[in-house]
């Protein structure tokens, strides 16, 4: 592994711009579960498919019971704090060594470590919206008025249906994946941390990279087309890198 480490640090001295992509796995270590882990994952507990525009709309109901059981699951909104491998991330992008930080995270753990230009590519948990006049609430207001059985939560301007910013399966894109497509094709150098590379269309940013490393605990099916792949925890990787970047 030393040499594959070794190996990434080269390649960003190398590189004029660096990206980041981030996946569940480099929040695992903030005692959020991943979703594909064999004994561990989200996916072993819950149905992915059950979390779609298509059964928001067809049965709120089931939804927001399914989705209230998730979030419990996910402990997001309790004491969840950034681990050692978003800080370090916060860092390199200060020093100047990565552009930005791409993320299928809804957590926010990496704006709370210090990272400044981050792109939530499947939204944010902290937010909700109505679907009518598309304004803007915090996700609480939305979780109290399911706590209260009203469902579908209503907007208190329109009254239009209120749901969750995270980006859901059959939703389209929002923009900042598009922001995030172009940083990484104007990069020399993507790093994928964490991420299974099994969600579209996600997994398709790492071919638009001249080169991209991958760090994962497990392998994924990209793990040919790149360059250099190290099996270990993300905060254990990031700090050799970072050793090896002096």
């Amino acid at each position: 592994m030393e040499e594959e480490i070794k190996r990434i640090a080269k390649a960003i001295i190398d590189s004029k711009k660096v990206t980041v992509l981030t996946g569940a796995g480099i929040s695992t270590e903030s005692g959020i579960p991943d979703f594909r882990s064999e004994k561990t994952g989200l996916w072993n507990k819950f149905d992915p498919n059950l979390l779609s525009k298509e059964f928001l709309y067809k049965d709120p109901q089931k939804f927001y019971d399914y989705g209230l059981k998730m979030l419990s699951s996910l402990r997001i909104g309790g004491k969840i704090k950034p681990n050692k491998a978003h800080y370090i991330l916060a860092d390199m992008e200060k020093s100047g060594w990565i552009s930005c930080v791409i993320t299928q995270n809804i957590d926010g753990l990496h704006k709370m470590a210090g990272s400044k230009k981050v792109f939530e590519v499947h939204g944010n948990i902290k937010k909700s919206y109505c679907i009518s006049c598309k304004m803007e609430y915090p996700l609480s207001m939305l979780y109290k008025k399911v706590l209260k059985k009203q469902i579908p939560p209503l907007c208190p301007k329109c009254k239009g249906m209120m749901r969750t910013s995270i980006v859901l399966f059959g939703d389209e894109l929002n923009e900042e994946f598009y922001a995030a497509r172009k940083e990484v094709m104007e990069s020399d150098l993507l790093i994928v941390i964490g991420s299974s590379l099994e969600v579209g269309p996600v997994n398709t940013l790492p071919l638009l990279a001249r080169k991209f490393a991958i760090i994962n605990k497990e392998k994924t099916f990209f793990d040919e087309q790149a360059f250099v792949v190290v099996y270990e925890n993300a905060g254990k990787a990031l700090l050799d890198i970072c050793k090896n970047l002096g």
